[in-house]
């Protein structure tokens, strides 16, 4: 991969640039982890509710708020089956499967940095 050297005389947010794209997607903090679970979950989907118990820490708003942008972005798909009380699953679009080898490289970076 040719790395393009970037102009001098721009601001590097006036130029469209590949990593503020992806940062400006997925770079909030709870997007990852909740693609993470997603993407690790046993038959590949979760319900809210599981979802919510995995990310420690976030409240219901922003769960929500994160789904429906991950969904409005195409990296997940989000299914509401016909019960009382509501079911809903979400899993992850072939955008979000396509992330995840990055993702785990990122994980055994990190994971070596950490030693």
């Amino acid at each position: 991969m040719e790395k393009k050297p970037l102009p001098k005389d721009e601001n590097i947010y006036d130029i469209r640039c590949p990593i503020l794209y992806a940062m400006e997607l997925i770079g909030q903090k709870w997007k990852l982890p909740i693609l993470w679970y997603i993407s690790d979950a046993e038959n590949q989907t979760l319900r809210y509710r599981e979802l919510e118990r995995k990310v420690v820490g976030i409240t219901d708003t922003m769960l929500t708020k994160c789904l429906r942008e991950l969904e409005q972005d195409g990296f997940i798909t989000r299914t509401q089956y016909a019960t009382i009380p509501p079911t809903v699953e979400y899993a992850l679009a072939e955008r979000g499967r396509t992330l995840i080898p990055a993702l785990e490289s990122v994980y055994n970076w990190a994971e070596e940095q950490m030693k």
